[in-house]
């Protein structure tokens, strides 16, 4: 019965909280030709920034998820050894 008021509350809350604005969509909306931001970035240099900090932290991650498999690996081997 909790779950299902929890659940009713939820829903009813997130409603209360949507927009009651309406924008008109131009077509320019579809076509997305303009993107203000990376087109400034792009003529100030700092795109290259941005791509190389992005590829930073994704190297780092790719790292550092494969230094953990090994690990883990390690120790499921260890494991399995000491039960045989």
């Amino acid at each position: 019965m909790k779950k299902l008021l929890f659940v009713l509350l939820l829903t009813l809350s997130l409603q209360a909280a949507a927009q009651d604005e309406k924008y008109q969509v131009t077509e320019g909306d579809y076509t997305n030709e303009r993107v203000e931001m990376a087109d400034a970035m792009r003529q100030s240099g700092k795109i290259y920034v941005v791509v190389a900090v992005v590829m930073t932290i994704f190297a780092a991650m790719v790292i550092y998820l494969v230094r953990l498999d090994k690990k883990v690996g390690k120790l499921e081997k260890e494991l399995t050894a000491k039960q045989d």
